[in-house]
């Protein structure tokens, strides 16, 4: 319905215009009926809106980024993630659903009371109805993996119960970004597909983006460099049958093979293509945190909030994410990790990168791998 509105927007300190209407509220309208009376552009992720009753919405240097994250699950995983986001200002109100809803009414109790020292943050728990206008959903729930267990032993324990939370959450915010991040992620993102209804775009598993990271920090530990000039990445199964497409790895513009001769740091840097144990070192570093603390969710969770802050921008990012697969590469009906370029509407699409016939061959490995334990599941 009509809602008076006060809309202000600002570019650096120069303020544009400020209007006072009674016009029926709806954010994208709302973006349009700027863009085309005004002739100024903006997204519906960046603008200052206050009406009656708002409730998403925080101020960043003059413009307010409205969002609204939902995270099921209260977990060690779940919690950490709420907390992150609101450490980082990635949400204007964070919502906490959990089975056990005494948990998840204490976690957001304890994030919310660290308030004063982030950004404007309202952090709840409830139940699924609390996520109606959810831009981001993001499940966490399910069984943990314990030492010495993969991640697909856990398979149709956590996907019955993705089955129990999907028609309840799906209701609740039909419109979300969905980001899977229980494991195994692949086989669930895949359920996920097959039982929710959502858009395809809108459904993204977590996949490799971790493991990719773990790739990325100790290939900059051994070439002596930033990480952020490593361009390495993960494919396939977030599990043991990924693997590292090294025809793609570049260092500072340089293939991984080449980066030390041309490198100030030669003679610090020990590189003899040791593929085997870099990625072994990738394969074991979850087991390993697990082995020694029990559990990993530290670094999930800023993987998470990465994929977050991407899925809230317009501009696209490439992330390995887990995506339902359609015949690129040979590899059909299975999700796994590939590049995708993914933004606010979702994932926009695959970044098909021309991958060596070893290579190709082991992303079809991991495929039927997966297709196994679906085969062996029920959906």
């Amino acid at each position: 319905g009509s809602q008076g509105v006060c809309l202000t927007l600002q570019a650096g300190s120069s303020w544009i215009f400020h209007i006072k209407k009674h016009i029926p509220f709806r954010k994208k309208a709302l973006v349009l009926f700027i863009r085309y009376r005004y002739n100024f552009i903006v997204t519906d992720k960046i603008i200052s809106v206050y009406f009656v009753r708002i409730r998403n919405q925080f101020c960043i240097g003059g413009l307010c980024v409205m969002s609204k994250i939902t995270v099921i699950g209260a977990g060690s995983v779940g919690s950490t993630i709420a907390n992150d986001l609101m450490i980082q200002g990635t949400a204007s109100e964070i919502v906490l659903i959990d089975v056990n809803k005494q948990k998840a009414f204490g976690e957001a109790m304890d994030i919310y009371q660290g308030a004063p020292f982030c950004s404007p943050t309202i952090v709840r728990s409830g139940d699924y109805d609390a996520a109606a206008g959810s831009d981001i959903v993001i499940i966490t729930s399910g069984l943990p993996r314990k030492a010495g267990q993969s991640r697909l032993e856990l398979a149709q324990a956590n996907i019955n119960i993705l089955k129990d939370i999907t028609p309840q959450i799906t209701a609740a915010a039909p419109d979300a970004i969905y980001i899977i991040v229980s494991n195994p992620v692949d086989v669930l993102t895949y359920v996920f597909h097959k039982i929710s209804g959502v858009p395809e775009s809108h459904i993204i598993g977590s996949g490799t983006i971790l493991d990719t990271s773990r790739l990325q920090s100790t290939l900059a530990k051994r070439f002596c460099i930033s990480p952020k000039n490593v361009h390495a990445h993960v494919y396939g199964e977030h599990g043991d049958s990924s693997f590292v497409p090294w025809s793609l790895v570049h260092i500072a513009n340089n293939h991984i093979d080449s980066y030390k001769a041309h490198s100030p740091d030669h003679d610090r840097i020990k590189w003899n293509q040791d593929y085997e144990e870099i990625e072994q070192f990738v394969k074991t570093s979850g087991a390993q945190v697990i082995k020694n603390k029990g559990a990993t969710f530290y670094a999930v969770a800023m993987s998470v909030c990465h994929l977050c802050k991407c899925v809230q921008s317009t501009a696209g990012t490439a992330l390995t994410v887990s995506t339902m697969m359609h015949g690129e590469y040979g590899v059909s009906d299975v999700c796994l990790s590939t590049l995708a370029l993914v933004d606010n509407q979702g994932v926009r699409g695959k970044i098909l990168n021309q991958l060596t016939d070893g290579e190709i061959d082991k992303l079809r490995a991991s495929a039927e791998k997966l297709k196994d334990v679906i085969r062996q599941v029920e959906i």
